[in-house]
């Protein structure tokens, strides 16, 4: 019976701790441009992102490369459903935080728009 219930404490602990996170990989329709997700930088190209933020959490991933503007998009958890969570729901009501998670997956487009410089505004002459 210990054995038993041992093993039980021990596969929802398992299932508890790999439903929590959620992973996705982010790529960018132009290899050589930069991926930021949330501020810090994943990659260039193609970068993975996880992490244990629960449902509807919104990610932002800013895509830029030099000499062209930076482009922005947001992404949610709210794109998947988490077998995992689901069942440590049903035995333990906090996990329901978690059931749903992120596509394997996602592709931004980015095309460079040559960033503007900003010319300063002509000074009138004091007279």
């Amino acid at each position: 019976m210990k054995k038993t219930l041992s093993l039980l404490i021990l596969i929802v602990f398992v299932i508890q701790t790999s439903a929590c996170s959620s992973k996705t990989v982010i790529r960018a329709s132009d290899p050589q441009a930069k991926i930021f997700v949330n501020g810090n930088y994943k990659g260039t190209g193609t970068a993975k992102h996880s992490d244990t933020r629960i449902i509807g959490s919104s990610n932002t991933v800013r895509i830029e490369k030099e000499g062209c503007q930076p482009q922005t998009y947001t992404f949610f958890r709210d794109e998947e459903f988490n077998f995992f969570a689901c069942v440590g729901g049903v035995l333990v009501l906090f996990p329901f935080l978690w059931i749903m998670g992120y596509d394997n997956e996602r592709t931004f487009d980015y095309e460079c728009q040559t960033a503007t410089t900003a010319t300063p505004a002509a000074v009138p002459a004091a007279k």
